[in-house]
C-alpha cells in the first residue's frame, strides 16, 4: 500500500473502531487534532534517528499521557497514525468552513 493508502485506512479504522467520528472531531475545536499529529510526526523522526524536539513533542500533545501511543519502533506505523489524524483535522476544518458559510448566508 502506498503512505496515501495506508493513512486512508488507518483514518477509517479509528472511526469504525475507535468511535472517533466527524462528531467526535468536532468537539476538538484547538488545533487538537494537528497537535497530536505533530507529536506522532516527531516520535517517528526521533525513531529515524532525529535527536531534536523530543521536550517540544511532548507539549504538543492534546490528551493525557496514556493516551500517547506511538508504534514502537516502527516510523512508519507512526507516521500513518499522524497522517491521520493531519485527515481527521482538515476534514474537520472543511466541515467548519461550510458550516461557518451556512451561518452567514
Amino acid at each position: 500500500m502506498t503512505g496515501a493508502e495506508l493513512i486512508a485506512a488507518e483514518r477509517q479504522r479509528q472511526i469504525e473502531q475507535e468511535g472517533w467520528t466527524a462528531g467526535h472531531d468536532d468537539q476538538h475545536t484547538r488545533g487538537q487534532l494537528a497537535g497530536a499529529a505533530a507529536a506522532y510526526a516527531v516520535a517517528a523522526a526521533r525513531m529515524s534517528g532525529a535527536s531534536v524536539w523530543t521536550a517540544w513533542a511532548d507539549e504538543v500533545w492534546p490528551w493525557s499521557r496514556r493516551a500517547y501511543k506511538p508504534v514502537r519502533d516502527d516510523p512508519i506505523g507512526t507516521l500513518v497514525k499522524a497522517g491521520a489524524l493531519l485527515a481527521a483535522e482538515i476534514d474537520r476544518l472543511q466541515r467548519a468552513a461550510v458550516t461557518e458559510d451556512c451561518d452567514h448566508a
